[in-house]
């Protein structure tokens, strides 16, 4: 009998805080495992187990759990992958961002953003060096680069020693069985003592990158009557300023921060919002305002990097620098609830145009294509 394509995939970003590339993990791989039945999966993070609590698909016939221990990513990308690479016979690895030091298999990449080449200012020296060499040898040396927008794709062509032949946009989706309109999960959002449509919602990790104080002051200058705003969101770097500026601003009262929010609790509290606010300065897609459109909540997102391609005509988009345009989107949205309706069913019809399981197809091509060249026996049809 034939061997069957052995697939190790490095998940160790399900490990780490709540961000993008975790939600692209998790969704993407329990669609592609459950359409790629010919393929054997070796699944690597510090806690294996939890997958099964996310999606079936992680306790599939074809999915090895093995644990990979958390660690330095000098440790993890030197010693760690590439030692189970040899022990678990991989012929392929697919890894976030970088690729293992030596790479003993076939590798593909996917490197969501390189936001510190176009946006220096939010990362530290360390981190841009550390990034700038390896994520260009990384490219270099894949098989094949993933990312997840078209914005993505286009600084990686302009910048890092790719041709256009070897980089795949696979933008990311919205979990459409989680966010969705409706009235579900309202006691969720009660015990948080919130009121259904009576709160403006922001999610992403406090880090001065999402531009949280731009957000505070828009929203201070539309007065006291104005809902509460709650931020959803994991203290990253740099989140001090964001308690700073609350004091400043006397907002304590008003807003409340959300640190610990599971993935059971965001999808209630996306779909109570009475709008959805994003004012990041740079991002490589946008999870969030994806998850907002999907639940049916009118959205006011930023005018850079990504944002359009993602939000399109289904939202109001501002510059991120321009805290006036912000406070007059949130203010139109606030005293109209025909604008408000509008944009929530144009954000759940653009929503369902980007789906987990078509960037999962390709993926999925893309891996038979490489197997296919190295001679593997099984057949992928999309």
């Amino acid at each position: 009998m034939a061997r069957r394509p052995r697939i190790g995939v490095d998940m160790h970003t399900v490990d780490g805080i709540y961000q993008g590339s975790r939600t692209h993990v998790l969704n993407l791989f329990s669609s592609l495992l459950a359409m790629t039945p010919q393929f054997d999966f070796f699944l690597l993070c510090a806690q294996p187990q939890g997958l099964r609590a996310f999606s079936p698909a992680f306790a599939g016939p074809n999915v090895t759990l093995v644990t990979m221990p958390s660690a330095h990513p000098l440790k993890r990308l030197c010693w760690q992958l590439p030692q189970l690479q040899r022990n678990l016979d991989l012929d392929l690895l697919h890894t976030q961002y970088i690729l293992p030091l030596p790479n003993v298999s076939r590798g593909v990449v996917t490197i969501h953003d390189v936001l510190f080449e176009t946006h220096p200012q939010y990362f530290s020296r360390l981190f841009r060096l550390r990034s700038m060499l390896l994520m260009r040898l990384s490219a270099w040396k894949a098989t094949h680069v993933f990312t997840v927008s078209e914005y993505s794709r286009r600084i990686l062509l302009e910048r890092y020693p790719v041709s256009e032949a070897q980089v795949s946009v696979i933008h990311n989706g919205a979990d459409l069985g989680r966010f969705y309109p409706g009235e579900d999960g309202l006691g969720l959002v009660q015990r948080h003592g919130l009121q259904s449509r009576g709160y403006l919602l922001s999610v992403g990790r406090l880090e001065p990158r999402k531009n949280y104080g731009s957000l505070l002051r828009a929203y201070a200058s539309l007065g006291p009557a104005i809902p509460p705003l709650v931020i959803v969101g994991q203290r990253h770097f740099g989140f001090d300023d964001v308690f700073t500026e609350m004091e400043r601003l006397g907002l304590k009262h008003k807003v409340q921060l959300l640190d610990n929010v599971d993935d059971d609790e965001l999808p209630a509290l996306y779909r109570h919002a009475l709008l959805f606010v994003y004012p990041t300065w740079a991002e490589g897609f946008g999870v969030p305002p994806l998850e907002a459109m999907a639940s049916g909540v009118p959205v006011v997102s930023s005018s850079s990097t990504s944002l359009p391609e993602v939000v399109g005509d289904a939202g109001l988009l501002v510059e991120p620098g321009n805290e006036h345009a912000l406070g007059a989107a949130i203010s139109q949205l606030l005293n109209s609830d025909d604008l408000c309706r509008e944009l929530g069913r144009r954000g759940v019809q653009r929503a369902h145009g980007f789906q987990w399981e078509v960037a999962a197809r390709t993926v999925a091509a893309v891996y038979q294509r490489i197997l296919d060249a190295a001679g593997a026996p099984q057949r992928f049809v999309p």
